[in-house]
């Protein structure tokens, strides 16, 4: 058992699949020899050389365009975007193309291929580099969205990723990159379209996803001074959603929260709560609530603070889960 990072789980994910696997081919900008920004990639073109891990120019929707053309002709291609608001440029290929080939074809043309993008806020990024776009992705039908909020997922979730015969958006949540864990590799854990119970819980449920999973397992132990028994739900896939896993939850504690890091008007809770309010309205003893960022352009470094959800927000929050009959 090893003490292992985020970032280092990743990077073992995507050499492990290389090794097993002579079609899977990673490139992007800056993956090769550098070893990509937050390392994921470093020590892979040492390895297997410029064929199977290679630097592209700075053209995202050429980097996507290319990945289709080498999906549709048997390999599996792994790209990455660097950064959350980088990927923007390729969106027309994501949502005409890679979302709709397999559909466009009646089934007889898949694209096994992993679009990787390093999101969210908390490292202390300037613009283009803090967005959380994943409410864009998983309003497109035909993608399959997943994110790991634990570094045993970080590893799992991109093994299970790359083996899927359909496109994925793995979201990397870069400010958990460093985060570490005892960790035996290789390691697999939950199916990769299942949601987790990261806590259990009698009173709330906190329902959520990426890098705010440790913050909601921060704000459980919080909660205990206050008298709540605070259930943590970590999505892990965000499309498709787990509702059994939510739902089942939900029904138990009778109140949730979802929480997450981009802005909450039109954010991805607004989907979970409209489920969970559609599934378990009968069960459910106050309105489900949203914690999430300000309905503003990603702040500078020295405000980020304001706009990333904390566990004080979010316990303010669960205090107005209308207790008051309790």
């Amino acid at each position: 058992m090893a003490q292992i990072n985020m970032a280092q789980a990743l990077n073992r994910a995507l050499r492990d699949a290389m090794t097993d696997d002579p079609n899977v081919v990673v490139f992007g900008e800056d993956v090769g020899p550098y070893g990509g920004v937050f390392t994921v990639t470093d020590g892979l073109t040492a390895q297997f050389g410029e064929d199977r891990c290679f630097d592209s120019p700075l053209a995202e929707s050429g980097i996507v365009g290319t990945a289709v053309g080498m999906a549709m002709y048997g390999m599996r291609p792994v790209v990455e975007m660097q950064f959350d608001a980088f990927a923007y440029p390729a969106f027309e290929q994501i949502t005409s193309h890679v979302a709709k080939m397999r559909n466009r074809t009646r089934g007889k043309v898949a694209l096994p291929m992993v679009i990787r993008i390093p999101y969210g806020g908390g490292i202390g990024g300037v613009e283009h580099h803090g967005d959380s776009s994943e409410a864009y992705y998983t309003h497109t039908p035909g993608l399959t969205v997943v994110t790991p909020g634990t570094t045993a997922d970080a590893y799992s979730l991109l093994r299970a990723a790359i083996e899927s015969p359909d496109p994925v958006i793995f979201m990397e949540p870069k400010s958990r990159y460093w985060t570490r864990a005892d960790l035996q590799l290789p390691a697999r854990t939950d199916p990769m379209n299942r949601a987790v119970v990261r806590r259990t819980g009698q009173d709330v449920t906190l329902i959520s996803y990426g890098s705010t999973v440790q913050t909601c397992m921060e704000t459980a132990d919080a909660a205990k001074e206050e008298g709540w028994d605070v259930e943590v739900i970590d999505l892990r896939s965000l499309a498709p959603l787990d509702e059994d896993t939510v739902c089942a939850s939900v029904r138990k504690t009778g109140r949730a929260v979802v929480v997450h890091e981009s802005s909450v008007f039109s954010g991805y809770g607004a989907e979970v709560v409209a489920t969970v309010t559609e599934k378990c309205f009968h069960w459910l003893e106050a309105p489900v609530l949203r914690v999430g960022g300000f309905d503003v352009p990603y702040p500078p470094k020295d405000l980020e603070e304001h706009q990333l959800p904390h566990p004080d927000r979010i316990l303010d929050t669960i205090a107005r889960l209308q207790w008051e009959d309790q």
